[in-house]
């Protein structure tokens, strides 16, 4: 969460949630109220299971006047139109757009883009009705984060309940919220959007607690589902090639283990041409198809940053984005040793910040233990308060501020509060960082 929340901006029974999927291609909007289960997902056309929107803009030359999605697709093609297609792309690469004689800010114009997009949510709730949400993307780094912090903030949105996660994550919210039988072992995804699919099996470390859950992803950018306009032999011939090598990347992901249920997600699986893969992935397994797992998934994930369910407190996700040690002190605490945790391991390495204060007295060094999920051994990270001044004084206050600059790195700043009025503070400061696994 990257912005404060506040009190009054405390959620009721009511209040409405959105899973915003931004792809590069297409996005999706799913919804729920709190407090109920059920996540629908808006439709482009009233009736329908049409969810796709696709992320673009179409600008007619000489007016300020924008289409979004659809429409923008439908004009992009006319002479009086301007295209304005990769929008996640241009946003991630910041330089200004130079457009029918003007300067645009890349953000600005996705944000405008979300923006209308938004209002298919109309008929649920305006924009500065929605009361909290949650954006998803395919990949979750350090600068989509600050992309759609800045997005956020432009939208105007008047609620302090905005967060962000990956498609991976999305993929775990959705699953928690899944029948048990459906993910008792291990569970597997394969979107496909026609040029390129990526993979994602599921797995829970259940002699851990809490219940550690892995997710693993691969990209294939070869298994290419042919356009319609293309020959028949030719378009036969590449389902066959197409199906041949998914039914290989299938048998790999299942060898030697129990896979409880898969979906299939995205366009690349609506034409009927993985037969023997499909044949070979329902054998003993539950098989879903569709295309709006992560939206849904994302509201799903935002109703457990509100209020976890009771699997989402039994089970800890680590993904790539999240904070896969416990980090803290051993303190004494009225005269007793005793652990204080500073970072717990699970959450989003963007949102992990920790502020406290505390006393050294002789000693100058603080000693940070961190403690893996993934197994590994505890480790011991000591840093130095080199130069800190001998006041005389029985003890030292010092404040501790801590964050994560990626998510393997933390990043920790150390000043000195002196120890009342008779030692005041020399005004050092120290800032290191060191690594966790």
């Amino acid at each position: 969460m990257f912005l404060e929340r506040k009190e009054k901006d405390k959620l009721h029974k009511g209040s409405v949630l959105v899973g915003y999927d931004l792809g590069e291609r297409y996005s999706q909007i799913s919804y729920c109220i709190y407090g109920q289960e059920d996540v629908d997902t808006v439709a482009t056309v009233v009736g329908t299971k049409q969810y796709n929107i696709p992320t673009m803009l179409c600008k007619r030359k000489g007016v300020n006047q924008w289409f979004y999605g659809k429409d923008a697709v439908k004009n992009a093609d006319e002479e009086d139109m301007i295209p304005v297609e990769g929008l996640i792309a241009l946003a991630r690469r910041g330089e200004q757009i130079e457009m029918d004689g003007e300067s645009y800010d890349p953000v600005a114009l996705l944000t405008l883009y979300l923006k209308r997009s938004m209002t298919l949510m109309n008929f649920i709730a305006t924009i500065d009705k929605v009361d909290a949400i949650m954006f998803t993307v395919d990949n979750l780094d350090d600068r989509m984060v600050e992309i759609l912090s800045q997005a956020s903030v432009n939208l105007g949105l008047k609620t302090s309940h905005i967060f962000f996660q990956s498609h991976t994550e999305s993929f775990y919210s959705f699953m928690l919220h899944q029948p048990p039988e459906l993910w008792n072992y291990q569970v597997i995804a394969c979107e496909h959007d026609g040029m390129r699919l990526k993979t994602y099996r599921m797995e829970c470390n259940k002699r851990t607690t809490p219940i550690v859950v892995l997710i693993e992803e691969q990209i294939y950018d070869t298994l290419i589902i042919p356009e319609e306009t293309e020959e028949e032999k030719i378009r036969q011939d590449a389902y066959r090639m197409a199906d041949e090598r998914f039914l290989g990347i299938l048998q790999k992901m299942c060898e030697g283990r129990i896979v409880s249920s898969a979906y299939l997600l995205g366009d690349g699986f609506r034409d009927e041409w993985n037969k023997e893969s499909l044949q070979f992935l329902c054998h003993n397994r539950r098989v879903f198809q569709g295309n709006n797992l992560f939206s849904r998934g994302a509201c799903y994930g935002l109703q457990e940053k509100l209020e976890p369910s009771e699997e989402g407190s039994r089970h800890v996700f680590l993904g790539k984005d999240k904070l896969k040690s416990n980090i803290g002190m051993n303190v004494l605490r009225q005269g007793k040793e005793s652990y204080y945790a500073l970072l717990d391991a699970g959450g989003n390495w963007y949102e992990a910040t920790k502020k406290c204060e505390f006393l050294l007295a002789e000693e100058k060094e603080i000693a940070f233990v961190i403690t893996p999920l993934t197994g590994k051994n505890i480790e011991t990270k000591v840093i130095q308060l080199d130069g800190a001044n001998k006041t005389g004084a029985p003890y030292t206050r010092y404040s501790l501020e801590m964050a994560m600059s990626t998510p393997e790195t933390v990043r920790i700043k150390v000043t000195d509060l002196g120890f009342g009025e008779l030692f005041p503070s020399a005004g050092q400061m120290w800032e290191e960082s060191f690594s966790v696994s």
